[in-house]
């Protein structure tokens, strides 16, 4: 942590600043000033989507000492890490939302609108209540924080696995990673709100998807990457799990012609669990926080482990 600031800090906006006015106002509002990289002693990287760009960036302005990255999940930022400047990320700013989409997609799953939205005649009744339901949730994050709270209205039972089993308000259970199928035996929804790392990556294979029970539901809000596809396929159509709802597969997009679209016990949404109308006021709020405690001398928020990769 450094001591306060004097003066204001030169914070750029890129790529593109322009087309990102929403982040320019919140550097302001946090009592930055949005100049060029070249000026900069901080950068607030708008672009996710293209890593390739940063580096350029970060040559043309040899002052920025700050970056701060704009998702929670920088899989695709990780090899650009290093320890000459201090990095931040959004965990926790999309928390809400997502956590709000894997609640909505518990319950379409478990009460059937799989067979009920494809179906073109009455089908006979299927379903069963998330009311007390058994949640087991992989990652310990600000998704997971807020679902157990938006939970609490069912009185479900939750255990949450992570890489540091701490206790956590509200969980019954927090469990470490050596104990995923034992987390997974008893579950009736299995959550996967997880940082994309090589450790995660495959979590849930075929193993998983054979330690889970039989009428369980799995979503997965994380990455693509946490799930083998063609393991989740073999499962969904062999009835071992009651079904999947995905707002993240692999590859993603999703190929038109891929079998999960054709499974009635298969829910994809198209990574919609934040949307950039959802995630950009939320992530202005974060922009102003940072460059208020910046300017401080405070702890940034949503620091980046470099060893880590999150």
């Amino acid at each position: 942590m450094n001591g306060p600031r004097i003066t204001s800090p030169n914070v750029a906006v890129e790529p593109e600043c322009w087309r990102r006015p929403a982040l320019a106002d919140a550097v302001v509002a946090g009592g930055g000033l949005v100049v060029a990289p070249a000026e900069a002693e901080a950068l607030v990287w708008a672009e996710p989507a293209a890593p390739e760009l940063l580096p350029e960036v970060l040559a043309t302005g040899p002052d920025i000492e700050w970056v701060q990255l704009p998702y929670a999940g920088i899989e695709n930022l990780t090899h650009l890490l290093d320890r000459d400047h201090r990095w931040t990320c959004g965990k926790g700013v999309y928390a809400e939302p997502v956590a709000e989409h894997v609640l909505m997609l518990a319950l379409a799953g478990l009460r059937g609108m799989g067979s009920f939205a494809r179906a073109r005649s009455w089908l006979p009744p299927e379903g069963r209540n998330l009311l007390g339901a058994r949640v087991t949730v992989l990652g310990g994050g600000g998704i997971t924080e807020s679902l157990v709270r938006l939970l609490g209205p069912w009185d479900c039972r939750l255990t949450v696995l992570r890489r540091h089993p701490v206790p956590m308000e509200g969980v019954d259970r927090v469990m470490g990673p050596e104990s995923l199928h034992d987390a997974l035996s008893d579950a009736d929804v299995v959550v996967v709100a997880l940082a994309l790392t090589p450790e995660t990556t495959g979590i849930i294979d075929a193993a998983a998807l054979n330690a889970m029970a039989g009428h369980a539901w799995l979503i997965n809000v994380g990455r693509g990457g946490h799930v083998i596809t063609d393991d989740l396929v073999e499962a969904l159509s062999a009835g071992t799990i009651g079904g999947a709802a995905l707002d993240v597969t692999d590859p993603e997009p999703l190929p038109e012609e891929h079998p999960l679209w054709s499974l009635d016990n298969c829910l994809i949404t198209p990574h919609v669990g934040n949307t950039p109308e959802m995630g950009l006021k939320l992530l202005a709020h974060r922009v102003t926080e940072n460059v208020r405690r910046y300017i401080a001398g405070e702890e940034l928020l949503g620091p980046v482990d470099v060893d880590l990769g999150y």
